[in-house]
């Protein structure tokens, strides 16, 4: 399935924000957050759709996540997606694949914090989440990257969500054959580890 294409679709389509007071929820992410390898509607980012439905019916999900993207990647993309959807709040759902590239630290750094700015430039309030870092190049180097997501969250002002995967990955039974993403059972769990940072965030005031 083109992924991309399928963003690309979504990106275009007529805004629904503007009616009904609504507000928007932007996803920005990878595959964790695309639905990859589940059936379509079992992500853990349609889960959160459906459960805003009943505990804030006023705000829609905007999943413009795409598999193997990076935070080089996020940066080519966020611009238009703000420019269309205009969204209130902004999750960063970013920098897994990059650490699996070993991407120098102060390059992921500047990609999150240039992420984070352009969202709050136009208006809306930013979730960070921190990805799952496997130990292909060392301990030291994953323990970074979870500094980095730590104290850039705090340095920038924004919401930190510690690896909302990383609880599921050491449960048997929860990831798929490849052993890096999360399968249909572990879906819940991540959207309930994201749901408490969230939640307190969801006022919206309309348009």
């Amino acid at each position: 399935m083109n992924y991309r294409f399928l963003w690309l679709l979504l990106l275009w389509l007529p805004g629904w924000a503007a009616a009904g007071g609504q507000c928007t929820l932007l996803i920005l992410g990878d595959s964790l957050s695309s639905g990859f390898g589940l059936a379509p509607g079992q992500g853990w980012v349609d889960r959160l759709a459906a459960r805003l439905q009943q505990a804030a019916p006023q705000w829609r999900v905007v999943n413009a996540s795409v598999s193997g993207d990076t935070t080089y990647n996020g940066l080519q993309r966020l611009g238009p997606a703000l420019e269309r959807q205009r969204p209130q709040g902004v999750l960063i759902e970013l920098g897994g694949n990059d650490s699996l590239r070993g991407t120098p630290l102060p390059v992921l750094r500047q990609n999150l914090a240039a992420l984070i700015r352009q969202a709050k430039a136009a208006g809306a309030w930013v979730v960070l989440l921190e990805p799952p870092v496997l130990p292909n190049y060392g301990k030291p180097y994953a323990q970074a990257v979870s500094r980095l997501y730590v104290e850039l969250a705090r340095a920038e002002k924004v919401t930190h969500v510690p690896c909302f995967v990383c609880q599921v990955a050491v449960k048997p039974g929860m990831m798929q054959a490849d052993g890096i993403h999360p399968n249909e059972k572990a879906q819940a769990a991540m959207l309930d580890a994201v749901w408490p940072y969230l939640r307190p965030k969801l006022q919206c005031a309309g348009k």
